[in-house]
C-alpha cells in the first residue's frame, strides 16, 4: 500500500464526479486535456443551511469508503474509482493535500476549501478547511494544504433543522480518524438571496428547489483539476 494518492486524470475521472442534485446524484466532470473541468452554475446544497453552518457548492467529490462507489450509477458517471481500487488510508490526520489547478471564478465571497465527511454510529459530520483556503488563479499553480486536526482551521458543517438525524456535529479528530464518507473540494459560503418574496424562513426551505435565488450572488466560472496528491502521515 502506497502512502501516497495521485490522481492526474489522465486515464479518466478516477472516481471523481460533481453532483447534480439530490434527486439526480452523481454528474460527470468534463476530462479535457488531462484536467478535470468543472463549469457554474452548481447546484446548491441546503443540507446544512442554518442553523447549520451553511449553503456549498460541490464542484468535486471522491468517495473514500462504502460500498457506492462500486454502484454501477457512480462508475458510468466516474469510472473506477482508484483511491478504493488501490485501498489508500482513510486516516486523513495531518494529510498533506497539493492541488495543481487554473481556472477563472467570480467568487462573490465564497472559498474553495476541503471538505471531509465521515460517518460514525449512523451520523455523518463533515468539516470544513476553512482556515487553509484554495485560491484559483487563471494560470497553473499548485497549491498545497494540510489536514491538521485543530478544530480552529475547520468549520463543522452541523445540519440544517430537519436533517439533524442525519448529519451532526462530531469530534474533528474522530472525523480525521477515518473519513469513510467521503472528500471533497467545495465552494463556501454562499449567498443564497430568495428572488422575490417568500412568506416562511428561508432556511427551513430548500433554496434553489422550493424557490428561485438570485444566481448574481452566487460563484460562478469554471476550474481546471490537473493533478490531486494526497500524502498521508
Amino acid at each position: 500500500m502506497s502512502a501516497t494518492y495521485i490522481e492526474d486524470f489522465n486515464d479518466g475521472p478516477g472516481g471523481w464526479f460533481g453532483w447534480t442534485n439530490n434527486l439526480q446524484g452523481p454528474k460527470p466532470l468534463t476530462i479535457r486535456d488531462g484536467a478535470a473541468v468543472t463549469c457554474s452554475p452548481w447546484w446548491i446544497d441546503y443540507n446544512h443551511a442554518p442553523p447549520g453552518a451553511g449553503y456549498l457548492h460541490l464542484p468535486y467529490i471522491l468517495l473514500t469508503a462504502g460500498g457506492a462507489a462500486h454502484n454501477e450509477v457512480y462508475i458510468e458517471t466516474a469510472g473506477v474509482n482508484r483511491f478504493l481500487e488501490q485501498k489508500f488510508s482513510t486516516d486523513f490526520t495531518n494529510a498533506k493535500i497539493t492541488l495543481r489547478l487554473r481556472g477563472e471564478l467570480l467568487t462573490r465571497g465564497a472559498q474553495l476549501v476541503l471538505l471531509i465527511q465521515a460517518n460514525i454510529q449512523g451520523l455523518t459530520s463533515g468539516w470544513l478547511l476553512t482556515g487553509q483556503p484554495i485560491s484559483v488563479s487563471e494560470d497553473w499553480t499548485e497549491r498545497t494544504i494540510t489536514a491538521v486536526a485543530d478544530p480552529a482551521q475547520w468549520t463543522c458543517l452541523g445540519a440544517r433543522h430537519d436533517r439533524s438525524k442525519s448529519y451532526g456535529v462530531l469530534p474533528l479528530p474522530d472525523v480525521l480518524r477515518d473519513v469513510n464518507v467521503d472528500i471533497m473540494l467545495v465552494l463556501f459560503p454562499l449567498d443564497v438571496r430568495p428572488m422575490g418574496r417568500i412568506t416562511d424562513d428561508p432556511h427551513r426551505l430548500r433554496a434553489g428547489k422550493d424557490y428561485p435565488v438570485w444566481q448574481s450572488r452566487l460563484p460562478e466560472g469554471y476550474i481546471e483539476l490537473d493533478r490531486i496528491q494526497i500524502e498521508f502521515s
